[in-house]
């Protein structure tokens, strides 16, 4: 595989963390395919283990509590490609905040995932989401 190609896999993979975060923060619960395999496996403090896309959709259209509103941010991104498969990690916070009032909750997480190459491109196939911290105000 190039050197063009591998930076090319990373960019959409890093890519895939981002358009995890819009998801999560505009309930869009609906186009988790758009980022998660049909098989992905994600073990969450909040979760357990989820099996499935299916299983991983209801559990986010039932996690939103109401009138609160998440920011997620991702960084420290890196992947290590191998082929059709890719293993990534991110740190990840989370602002929990109502609109119009500073956050009243903040997590900090990590989260290391596997990704795979599918024909509609890269998709997270499993995915463990570690909670490094939490802080109520």
């Amino acid at each position: 595989m190039s050197a063009a190609s591998q930076t090319i896999d990373r960019a959409e993979i890093a890519d895939l963390f981002a358009r995890l975060a819009n998801l999560l923060d505009e309930c869009r619960h609906e186009d988790a395919a758009t980022v998660y395999h049909h098989d992905i496996v994600v073990h969450s403090p909040r979760g357990g283990e989820l099996h499935g896309l299916d299983e991983v959709t209801a559990f986010l259209k039932r996690s939103p509590v109401e009138g609160e509103r998440t920011q997620h941010v991702h960084g420290d991104v890196l992947v290590d490609v191998d082929g059709d498969r890719a293993k990534a990690t991110a740190n990840q916070l989370v602002y929990f905040y109502r609109d119009g009032e500073a956050p009243h909750r903040t997590s900090g997480l990590r989260t290391a995932c596997t990704a795979v190459r599918t024909p509609a491109g890269w998709r997270f196939g499993d995915m463990r989401i570690t909670l490094a911290w939490i802080q109520e105000k």
